[in-house]
């Protein structure tokens, strides 16, 4: 689940070991099914033994340590990955630790209960076939609005849909588009290449708004309680969802019609019709 907002969340919770030397790195001890980390263990262990961490950034959902080296340390959270600095939910579930030492925290832990997480040691020559332009669009944070229509508006699909394409604008998942989309007033089901020069502006303007309160509060730690911040403690912007797995409640916003859901690709998707009215009728 976690999205931009949980990643740039645990980002912000461990940039305490920017500074740190990592002086150890294995893969505790789990009867569950591992998790993919490449390289395998030892050769990860080899390359960042004695490297200095000197930035820690985020790039879409997932986060990255910078090392002296050039490399980089790549966690990719997915469904259910947590990054920590403090005791995770369950030993049972704990896939990755890097040893730390410089820093006030002993370890960097890598949590998963679902097991779709990965961690990665990329190389300086791997950057750009992993995360270069081809396969990661520009940051949800720092699109502007011209870019963000022109890679978005030539396409047929809903725009719900193509906001989850990670080529075309890194970070958004499927809450924040169903959220975003509500506080720019679009329907999710609009065609990208229906859409016009004022709608893209109400669009760019709500995804900086929305993913910027939901910064604030830290993510959303959904009914399932699986996301925490670097500490184990939970986000709260659940408790401001306008949409988000609120069918059949009142929207807030027009306090008149209540919240529906449907399913595109094969996910779920929340809206006010009367918010966002429908594309035949706009």
């Amino acid at each position: 689940m976690p999205e931009l907002p949980e990643v740039e969340t645990m980002r912000r919770g461990v940039s305490v070991i920017v500074g740190a030397t990592i002086t150890g790195a294995d893969r505790p001890r789990c009867r569950l099914k591992p998790i993919a980390v490449w390289p395998r263990i030892d050769a990860f262990r080899r390359r960042v033994t004695g490297r200095r961490i000197q930035a820690i950034d985020r790039i879409g959902k997932r986060v990255s340590l910078r090392l002296d080296s050039g490399a980089a340390v790549v966690f990719e959270p997915r469904m259910t990955g947590l990054i920590l600095l403090a005791d995770p939910p369950d030993r049972e579930h704990l896939r990755f630790r890097l040893a730390l030492d410089g820093v006030p925290v002993p370890e960097l832990l890598f949590w998963d209960r679902r097991g779709l997480g990965s961690v990665r040691l990329a190389l300086p020559e791997q950057w750009d076939r992993l995360y270069g332009p081809d396969r990661l669009g520009p940051d949800a944070l720092t699109i502007s609005v011209n870019q963000l229509q022109q890679r978005l508006s030539g396409s047929r699909r809903p725009i719900k849909v193509a906001l989850l394409d990670q080529r075309s604008v890194a970070g958004i998942g499927n809450l924040y588009a169903s959220e975003i989309l509500h506080v720019a007033g679009i329907h999710p089901a609009s065609s990208c290449d229906r859409l016009n020069g004022v709608d893209w502006q109400r669009l760019h303007e709500a995804m900086l708004l929305v993913l910027a309160e939901a910064i604030r509060y830290e993510g959303s730690t959904l009914a399932d309680g699986t996301y925490r911040n670097a500490l184990n403690d939970p986000g709260s912007y659940q408790s401001h969802h306008r949409v988000y797995d609120r069918a059949g409640q009142l929207c807030g916003s027009c306090r008149r019609t209540v919240i529906q859901r449907i399913v595109q690709a094969q996910r779920s998707t929340f809206f006010c019709p009367d918010c966002q009215i429908e594309p035949q009728i706009r």
